[in-house]
Formats: structure tokens, sequence, C-alpha cells
């Protein structure tokens, strides 16, 4: 079973926005660093975003500082993803994470114990 589940993505133009959505599956993570990740076609998963368990923390990769915003209900076990501003470059499936510890390393895809599945995003121009 996929511990996180993500929802949210699909096709939008350029200039458009996107908001995905992240819930557990089978268990909760209200405790624990979330973050978003992405992964175009021939690359590597990079890191978008990441959010300490009370929001005290939040850590934007440059490419997307002021067009996205992450954030979280604890209440819901839930993190968003703001995507506004959309570009062709942001095209690529986009996977929800999350870890019981957090450190300084929150921007390597090996820093996190849980994934989702991922959801495609894609910018047309």
């Amino acid at each position: 079973q996929v511990p996180l589940v993500e929802s949210g993505g699909g096709l939008v133009q350029a200039g458009g926005s996107l908001r995905l959505s992240c819930a557990p599956s089978g268990r909760t993570f209200t405790n624990y660093i979330k973050a978003w990740f992405r992964q175009a076609p021939g690359k590597e998963r990079e890191f978008v975003a990441a959010i300490t368990w009370n929001s005290d923390s939040i850590y934007y990769a440059d490419s997307v500082k002021g067009r996205f915003t992450i954030s979280r209900d604890n209440a819901k076990n839930t993190v968003y993803l703001q995507m506004n501003s959309l570009k062709p470059e942001d095209t690529a499936v986009y996977y929800c994470a999350a870890d019981r510890d957090y450190t300084t390393s929150y921007y390597y895809t090996q820093a996190y114990d849980y994934w989702g599945q991922g959801t495609q995003v894609t910018v047309s121009s």
C-alpha cells in the first residue's frame, strides 16, 4: 500500500495555476516533515518545497520561489502545493514525501522514507 496519495495534477496552459494535495493512506504523518519533489522525463528527481510539522520552517527550490506555496493542514493530515504562474519547464511528475526526522538535508530524496505514487503536471506553451 502506497503510504501517501497525491491528487490535483493535470494539464494547464502556461501562466495558469494548479493545486496539488497529498494525503496519507492508512497511517498519519502529523509530526513529520513533508515535501514535494518532481521528476521530468530523463531527469533526476528534484526538490521543490518542504515544510516542517508545525510550519515554522518552509523551504523552496530557487526555480519555484515566488510562484509556488507549500502549506499543510495537520487536522486533515494533508499537505498542499499551490502552483501559480506555471511554466512549461514545470512539467513533471510531482511526488509527495514525508519523514519523521527533520534534518538539514531536507532537499535530498534520501532524507525521506515515505513517498506517494506521483501525479502528472503538464504545462503547455
